[in-house]
């Protein structure tokens, strides 16, 4: 088989952690298989809040990664604030995030986007066959649109999630939405192939390529998916933690307001069952903003919910395994957000409840695989789910792990091989 390189522009990759590494980095772990070298430009070991190193031995040996450290706001704050990571203020992130919307375009990874972008064309000239830009951060993009002003080199954009200025945060004037949309619109027409990690997204991004004259089949659907946790020895359902109810969140708890909503709810179900203080536990695993911490301290839930901070992957899915009930939530304003958290949910085999707009494609998904779906801010209802759960292990013991049966499809490994294939058609197509 003739090798072939596919050159990735990510901010995010290892020892860098948080929901955005995995998608990037199993397609170096799997793309070689099918043929495709991989070489990663990527910000940074400290550029970013979250870091965890366990993550940097599943990177394969032979993928090339070229760093490009530093030029963006918050890897500027990090140097000047060192030991933030884990936990963070919510009023000093929203300031940066209120700066950045308005001063640094299209995000505050702008700089290091230029700086990545020189990177990337530096490595096509020495050979590259596709080229493919991940976000968000949204700047990754600028990377592909300076690489096809100078390169015929084939430009994948992979978007794991809508262009975030414009369909996450709302531009703060009317000048900053023509912009993003100026550019979202060049990256699109641009760019050779597009893929979307949501079918809600591809749906969207299909539609208004038809009543733009452009090519709605250069729109394709990549989901998320999972890596199959290695198994550790221990049973699922709480074998770890004793004769407790533990109820278990992994990800990242921040501009969510579902999660007071769910402090609250817990807060609720002591008052009516006060026993279950004995035996109810919350691990909240992920990096948080700290206000969240204060509202469960002051909802006297300290030594029934603790919040982890970012914990290694492994140990986060050992956790997935060992909770009686897994909940989630995310952030309401992204309806067409399926974040690869819920594969992995899914895979764990536990009873999961989700606050969520039922209409929702994550919804739906959760929904196929037998969770409880309950409307966002409906405390009542959360807190009823909660205690339904905790009265029947209470009655019969923990729940058999089941996971669905469509689950193995979304496995990372079936997706970079229809990726694979993907970048094979570029290459074979490229004058």
């Amino acid at each position: 088989m003739s090798r072939r390189r596919v050159l990735i522009v990510a901010y995010f990759f290892p020892p860098l952690a948080g929901g955005g590494v995995h998608r990037v980095l199993s397609f170096t772990r799997h793309l070689p298989k099918h043929g495709w070298d991989c070489t990663v430009v990527c910000a940074g070991p400290g550029d970013y809040w979250v870091i965890d190193t366990s993550l940097e031995a599943r990177v394969d040996p032979a993928t090339e990664v070229l760093r490009v450290p530093g030029g963006s706001g918050l890897s500027a704050w990090l140097k000047l604030r060192p030991g933030t990571a884990g936990r963070r203020s919510g009023t000093v992130f929203g300031g940066l995030r209120a700066l950045s919307d308005w001063a640094l375009f299209p995000d505050s990874y702008a700089g290091w986007a230029h700086r990545a972008a020189r990177r990337a064309l530096d490595r096509l000239k020495e050979g590259a066959d596709v080229l493919l830009t991940s976000s968000p951060p949204d700047s990754a993009h600028l990377a592909g649109l300076a690489a096809k002003r100078r390169r015929s080199t084939p430009w994948v954009a992979d978007f794991r999630d809508p262009w975030m200025g414009l369909h996450f945060r709302a531009p703060p004037t009317a000048w900053h939405r023509r912009r993003h949309e100026r550019l979202e619109a060049q990256v699109l027409h641009r760019c050779d192939r597009v893929l979307a990690a949501s079918r809600t997204h591809a749906d969207q991004l299909r539609a208004r390529f038809s009543r733009e004259g452009l090519d709605p089949a250069r729109v394709l659907h990549l989901p998320n998916g999972y890596e199959p946790s290695p198994p550790d020895g221990a049973a699922a359902g709480g074998a770890r933690h004793g004769d407790a109810f533990l109820v278990a969140f992994t990800g990242t708890l921040s501009l969510m307001p579902d999660i007071e909503v769910f402090l609250e709810a817990v807060h609720d179900l002591l008052a009516r069952l006060p026993e279950a203080r004995r035996r109810l536990r919350v691990r909240l695993a992920g990096p948080f903003d700290a206000g969240y911490q204060d509202r469960a301290v002051a909802l006297g839930l300290t030594g029934i919910v603790e919040f982890t901070g970012p914990l290694p992957h492994a140990d986060a899915r050992a956790l997935q395994r060992d909770a009686q009930l897994l909940v989630h939530w995310q952030p309401r304003e992204f309806p067409s957000m399926v974040p690869g958290k819920l594969y992995e949910y899914f895979e764990a085999g536990r009873p999961i409840v989700a606050t969520l707009d039922p209409s929702t494609e994550a919804a739906v998904l959760l929904r196929r695989a037998g969770a409880t779906v309950v409307p966002p801010g409906d405390r009542a209802a959360l807190g009823a789910e909660i205690e339904r759960r905790y009265r029947a292990w209470r009655e019969r013991g923990p729940e058999p792990a089941r996971s669905p049966d469509w689950l193995d499809e979304h496995r990372r490994e079936h997706l970079a091989e229809r990726l694979a294939g993907v970048l094979d058609g570029l290459a074979e197509s490229r004058p």
